[in-house]
């Protein structure tokens, strides 16, 4: 335990810098990911529009981070490639963040989050591949890092009682009870700024340090302007592209490359299989986790909950707050424990408070309690799954690319479906679609630990053929 403490010691500050800045941009993704939940009423306000027209909000944001996320493979070509669009990304979440409160239409609203999705989406693949190409095999322990920096936007405790009186009075009428927003259509008038604009400025202002810590990088590795004629640049980029197995890592990353059939030939059907079976499984937890923070403020305002809007606002900075503490405290348990048993906890753990919150729906007290387990049992899923795929497969597939993507794919199509679900069906919807989906992914992990097995067979069954091959034109010599 010791020793192995000592060894991550020493990778840490042989690479603390870009660690750090790896880190510090998913500072500015967990902005955009963390802030739509609880303004989702104030957005509503801004743009006077239905609960079903700001769901394509959701909609437009999550599309272009897959869009983003099968970008950021092309931009791995060199690590001045890399780190510029890390760059150029955090530049523009911050100028998002800056025109939100003068986007007064629906659709001026999407195509603003459709940006900021775009630059999430390549964020999220550079910053993954160059953690994984850093630390390989220890890569699990500085995922679950990551969680630290995707912060909980206090942007609904913003909004004062006035303005989401107002708002409420807009949606029902002065002295109405609200049973269901999603079916009163607004009737304000004119340009609508509430308190939660001047909170969206400030989230800019906070972003800039992140892409001043990326030039800070550029700056250290000699990738400005200034030090074009210093062979460094060459040295860093053939360094980083290239394996401890001596793979060159073409493949890894480019969504193009990975597709390659050349690549793709001689390869066992379990080598896709895995490959499948591990992005459908973050499809849906990654579904389940953007479903959850977009749209638990929306169910705990609904009947039978009915809660105020500065006690529901908290939901959703419990719900990520917990995801840091479960990933810190994974940080720990990926010393002491493999990833298949953590993730068979985390999955279990998700299932059992889906089926508890559907239980207890009745309860606000206990939506507290869920929100804060849920968080913690599912914090782990994405970088347990992400290092323990890249492991069965040597790191010598796409895991990184594909899961990745698919992860931005479920976040983009469940918050789609289950935003139409609760407009038609009601609230209680929201927590049944989300359980249904937890039970689905805790089955395709079980299959996936079955493929690993064969995968593993076929593996030392071929080291073992080739073996038997070289022996005699050794004992030739």
């Amino acid at each position: 335990m010791k020793l192995l403490d000592e060894r991550i010691w020493l990778l840490f500050k042989r690479h603390w810098q870009q660690t750090l800045t790896y880190w510090s941009v998913f500072f500015s993704f967990g902005l955009c990911i963390a802030f739509l939940g609880p303004t989702i009423l104030d957005l509503r306000c801004q743009t006077q529009s239905t609960l079903q027209q700001i769901t394509w909000v959701f909609f437009s944001q999550q599309l272009f981070l897959l869009v983003g996320s099968s970008m950021g493979g092309l931009c791995k070509k060199t690590l001045l490639f890399s780190l510029s669009a890390l760059l150029s990304c955090t530049l523009v979440i911050s100028f998002v963040f800056a025109i939100i409160p003068l986007c007064h239409h629906v659709v001026l609203l999407s195509i603003t989050m459709a940006l900021a999705g775009k630059a999430m989406g390549v964020i999220d693949t550079i910053a993954n591949l160059q953690l994984v190409k850093l630390y390989q095999k220890d890569s699990a322990i500085f995922l679950q890092r990551t969680a630290v920096f995707w912060v909980p936007t206090g942007t609904a405790n913003a909004s004062s009682s006035s303005d989401l009186q107002h708002l409420r009075s807009s949606l029902a009428g002065h002295g109405t009870a609200l049973h269901n927003i999603s079916q009163y259509p607004l009737h304000t008038e004119g340009v609508v700024i509430t308190r939660v604009s001047y909170a969206f400025w400030i989230m800019a202002l906070i972003n800039l340090p992140v892409p001043a810590a990326v030039l800070a990088l550029m700056y250290h590795e000699r990738l400005l302007p200034c030090f074009t004629n210093s062979p460094r640049l060459l040295d860093r980029d053939t360094l980083s592209s290239t394996s401890p197995t001596g793979d060159s890592g073409q493949g890894h990353g480019n969504v193009f490359v990975c597709c390659n059939p050349a690549k793709l030939q001689g390869r066992p059907a379990s080598f896709f299989i895995l490959h499948a079976l591990g992005g459908a499984i973050l499809f849906i937890t990654d579904g389940i986790i953007g479903s959850y923070a977009g749209f638990v403020y929306t169910y705990a305002v609904s009947p039978p909950l009915l809660m105020g809007h500065k006690t529901a606002g908290c939901l959703d900075s419990i719900f990520w707050a917990s995801i840091t503490a479960g990933r810190l405290a994974f940080i720990y348990l990926s010393y002491r424990y493999t990833a298949p048993r953590l993730l068979t906890l985390s999955l279990v753990g998700v299932i059992l408070v889906q089926c508890l919150l559907l239980i207890f729906y009745t309860s606000r007290v206990f939506l507290f309690i869920g929100t804060c387990v849920l968080g913690l049992c599912i914090s782990s899923v994405f970088p347990s799954m992400l290092a323990f795929t890249e492991d069965i497969l040597d790191y010598k597939g796409c895991a990184t690319t594909v899961l990745v993507t698919s992860a931005s794919t479920g976040e983009m199509m469940l918050q789609l479906l289950v935003g139409l679900v609760i407009h038609s069906q009601g609230s209680y919807a929201f927590l049944l679609c989300c359980t249904i989906a937890s039970f689905i992914s805790f089955c395709l992990f079980l299959l996936l630990l079955y493929v690993q097995r064969i995968h593993r067979n076929c593996h030392t069954d071929s080291s073992e053929n080739m073996d038997m091959k070289e022996k005699p034109k050794t004992e030739g010599s």
